[in-house]
């Protein structure tokens, strides 16, 4: 699976939000830097050919739908940003969470609770 580029994964977000969507249904969701319809289409281009996404043609019009899960890029993001990041290292990820006070003490009990369950 390609990465995507910061575009092209904020129009992934809408494409699974809206689950299947015409260009300009694509583009009503974009509410800062609305980008040019052509430029937008472009994107959604790359995204299929990128495997993405799919389309049903309606004549000349294309009705886009993902065909990659949200939950299998978010691994395939987190996973590679943990490598990256973190020495691969969930500990360094939470301790760099907990330093820059993004979670508390709370969410890491309630985190060694749902651990504890499994």
């Amino acid at each position: 699976m390609q990465k995507l580029t910061n575009k092209e994964e904020e129009i992934m977000q809408i494409i699974w939000k809206l689950k299947k969507a015409f260009v300009k249904e694509v583009m009503a969701e974009i509410t800062e830097d609305q980008p040019h319809y052509n430029t937008l289409s472009t994107i959604i281009r790359n995204l299929e050919e990128k495997g993405f996404v799919s389309y049903n043609a309606f004549g000349k019009t294309h009705q886009y739908f993902p065909i990659v899960k949200k939950e299998e890029y978010r691994k395939r993001f987190m996973n590679s940003a943990i490598d990256t990041y973190f020495d691969s290292s969930y500990k360094n990820m939470v301790s760099f969470f907990a330093k820059e006070e993004k979670i508390s003490a709370e969410e890491l009990r309630e985190i060694l609770a749902m651990i504890e369950k499994k």
